[in-house]
């Protein structure tokens, strides 16, 4: 095990149908008490989502996102770590920008040139993610014929084209493949990226993202529902580590946050 510790992006949802955790932090004191909890298991940033993106999630507009964060805004701001806005919606994106947010997590990978203005004259870090759906929330739609990492490099080389031509510097951006559903309706499609997550970042030289907590492929494996697939999770979480994954996005910072000093501390020697 290297003792590399990857920076830990705790989940908030304040969402009603997150799959996991739908409607127990749409209270903003709620969403407040959990942010302080992440914050004491280890998290480095707080990614919130305003709406949830699988398959079965209702939409929520973008009016709807910016008064959910609006309600939690300034004593999140008061919690001095690093915010994280997980949105695809432009006017989202926007108002996070305007109230100073440290992190932009798109699910569509900033498809959306419209934005990128805006986003070249700011200086937060953007997670761009890939995901078989051009647009909006994933779908149960099967993966794309042939090799799945050569549709992700693909969809990189584009997209980041994109970006830096819009004036957006590369050393802020960090690549996520997706994960689950974002890959298809197949379990094997999400392994076979798994398993070799270190082609991504020695395709393109930048950080890597992986949000792999509680999915459906872990679940299909070891037949559980969401709220047990704790340990499922964190073997993932620790196999991504392993390969140098620079930010590990999860539901339980704490268990993490403990394997990996456990972790460093046995390979330190002491």
């Amino acid at each position: 095990m290297s003792a590399h510790r990857p920076q830990l992006f705790g989940i908030v949802n304040i969402t009603e149908d997150s799959f996991s955790d739908g409607g127990q932090f749409l209270d903003p004191a709620a969403a407040l008490a959990h942010a302080e909890t992440l914050i004491g298991a280890g998290a480095d940033v707080l990614d919130i989502g305003p709406a949830s993106s699988h398959p079965d999630a209702h939409d929520v507009t973008a009016m709807d996102e910016i008064a959910r964060l609006s309600a939690i805004w300034s004593d999140f701001r008061a919690l001095g770590r690093a915010l994280s806005v997980d949105s695809f919606q432009p006017e989202t994106q926007k108002w996070a920008l305007a109230n100073g947010a440290d992190w932009l997590n798109d699910i569509n990978g900033f498809a959306d040139p419209e934005i990128y203005e805006v986003l070249a004259d700011t200086t937060c870090r953007l997670v761009v993610m890939h995901a078989i759906q051009a647009k909006g929330i994933a779908t149960r739609a099967a993966p794309p014929d042939g090799d799945i990492w050569e549709h992700i490099l693909a969809f990189f080389d584009a997209r980041l084209e994109r970006l830096t031509r819009a004036n957006i510097d590369p050393a802020r951006l960090v690549l996520d493949p997706g994960m689950g559903f974002f890959l298809g309706n197949r379990p094997e499609t999400s392994w076979a990226v798994l398993r070799h997550i270190d082609r991504l970042k020695k395709a393109f030289d930048l950080p890597v993202l992986l949000s792999v907590s509680r999915k459906s492929f872990l679940r299909a494996l070891v037949d559980c529902p969401p709220d047990a697939a704790g340990p499922a999770s964190l073997s993932a979480e620790l196999f991504a580590a392993r390969q140098g994954i620079d930010y590990i996005r999860t539901h339980d910072v704490g268990q993490l946050d403990q394997a990996l000093k456990v972790a460093a501390h046995l390979n330190a020697g002491v």
